[in-house]
């Protein structure tokens, strides 16, 4: 259970944090921009793309153990 929370949980909070971070420090004031104009809507982006980079490109080969030994 713990490989889930480190793998997947804290990618997402941390992507959520820096979506904040993003909005507080870069965000739009004018509010004609969709995505950083709203503390919500930036924070749930960053949480989607830290869960989007918590997945693996591409599987691992297994090596085949050699029995022999």
């Amino acid at each position: 259970m713990k490989q889930v929370i480190y793998k997947r949980v804290l990618p997402v909070i941390g992507g959520a944090l820096l979506g904040y971070a993003y909005y507080y420090y870069v965000g739009c004031n004018s509010g004609t921009c969709a995505i950083t104009s709203n503390p919500y809507i930036s924070t749930a982006y960053g949480g989607i793309i830290g869960l989007l980079l918590s997945f693996p490109s591409k599987k691992k080969k297994r090596e085949k153990v050699n029995e022999d030994n």
